[in-house]
């Protein structure tokens, strides 16, 4: 990996979600050539090249203080740590996954990644940045969040029909979803099931590279901290 996708990685959490996506956006590129270009297909193809224009721009815009770096730390561990509890419990189109963090949200890898980016715009000391960053993120990932649920509904049918009407897209819910299962006596129950009882799988979280993202995370942190010491010395 070169040190400028390590840069991206730290700061938009690229790892997962790229390999996560390949096959939508192939599907979606043929699509486009039917139909024409739509706006999910075109936040599908620029979502990385984006983060790419961003990441030097995050560097060469920012005035990190000791404050807005212990601000902005503590929100992406944060984000690290959704991200890293979401890998080890997804297992991607061999089920339906609604355990971990799954259980709240819908996409937590787009949550922990939204808010390891934000940690680290706020690190750089620079609000308007992390404004721009908060709305770059938004209007490219919120369109791919809807494709890929398109892609879901075709994978899981009614069971993701069940599932997306109780877990929200990206704001998590506080309560963890519990899915429905059929008693022998024919009622419903929602009483814990194994699928949402799975446990933290490391062999899923190393299966992803996820330790990718925090590696990318120290990087973009100790560069910010060079400017830092830098500014100072």
């Amino acid at each position: 990996m070169s040190p400028a996708q390590l840069l991206a990685l730290g700061v938009y959490g690229y790892s997962y979600e790229r390999r996560q996506a390949r096959g939508l956006e192939a599907t979606g590129e043929r699509e486009g050539r039917e139909s024409g270009l739509t706006f999910k297909q075109l936040a599908q193809r620029i979502r990385v090249p984006a983060g790419f224009v961003l990441a030097p721009l995050l560097f060469y815009s920012a005035r990190p203080t000791l404050a807005s770096l212990a601000a902005g730390a503590f929100v992406a561990i944060i984000g690290l740590a959704i991200r890293a509890w979401a890998s080890g419990h997804l297992k991607k189109n061999q089920e339906l996954t609604t355990s971990g963090p799954y259980a709240h949200t819908r996409n937590p890898l787009y949550l922990g990644t939204f808010l390891l980016g934000t940690g680290v715009a706020a690190g750089g000391g620079a609000p308007w940045f992390v404004a721009v960053f908060a709305a770059f993120y938004l209007l490219i990932y919120v369109p791919v969040m809807f494709a890929e649920a398109e892609t879901m509904r075709g994978l899981f049918s009614e069971e993701y029909e069940l599932y997306s009407r109780q877990v929200p897209l990206f704001v998590p819910r506080f309560t963890p979803y519990r899915a429905p299962s059929m008693t022998s006596d024919g009622t419903i129950s929602y009483r814990s099931q194994a699928g949402n009882e799975r446990q933290f799988d490391v062999a899923l979280y190393l299966q992803h590279r996820e330790y990718r993202a925090a590696v990318g995370f120290v990087v973009a942190y100790a560069l910010l901290a060079a400017k830092l010491a830098i500014a100072i010395g």
